[in-house]
């Protein structure tokens, strides 16, 4: 496999991308395996992986699952909070470790109708459903990117 180009803007994307680092355009689904599985896990507090019951957890609230990005498929965090921090920063809630992501990049905000996800003016911006988003009203199955990471957004 080689490079990608990218359709709207013709940036040249590593290969494996599926969207455009420079435009953030949706390239495709380039593995052609969509049949693919993922084992839902936390980080413990000393840094071992404890394996989810991801169907247990998502009928507990709202949660972030990792799809792909940064070897941490399968990583989620519950949204139980009032506010979820994601970001470079470690003090984020969700901490999330590319050069692309900024170190206060996303706030998930809890809200009368629902969690929402607000850009926190992010050098690269973020994504939800391969759209650019300012801010945006979370529904069950939206897909996030912030920089190289895609999450998945759950609730019940």
């Amino acid at each position: 496999m080689s490079a990608l180009h990218c359709p709207e803007c013709g940036f040249v994307n590593a290969e494996g991308a599926n969207y455009c680092q420079k435009c953030g355009a949706f390239l495709g689904d380039v593995s052609g395996d969509s049949e693919d599985t993922t084992i839902t896990y936390q980080v413990g507090d000393t840094g071992e992986l404890t394996p989810v019951d991801l169907d247990r957890v998502v009928a507990e609230g709202a949660t972030l699952v990792i799809r792909s990005g940064g070897g941490r498929a399968g990583e989620s965090f519950a949204l139980a909070g009032e506010r979820t921090a994601i970001g470079r920063s470690p003090d984020s809630e969700v901490f999330l470790d590319d050069v692309t992501v900024s170190r206060n990049h996303a706030l998930i905000v809890r809200r009368r109708d629902g969690l929402h996800i607000d850009d926190l003016g992010s050098l690269n911006g973020t994504y939800v459903n391969r759209s650019r988003i300012e801010s945006h009203k979370l529904v069950d199955g939206d897909e996030l990117q912030v920089g190289k990471y895609k999450l998945s957004y759950l609730e019940r």
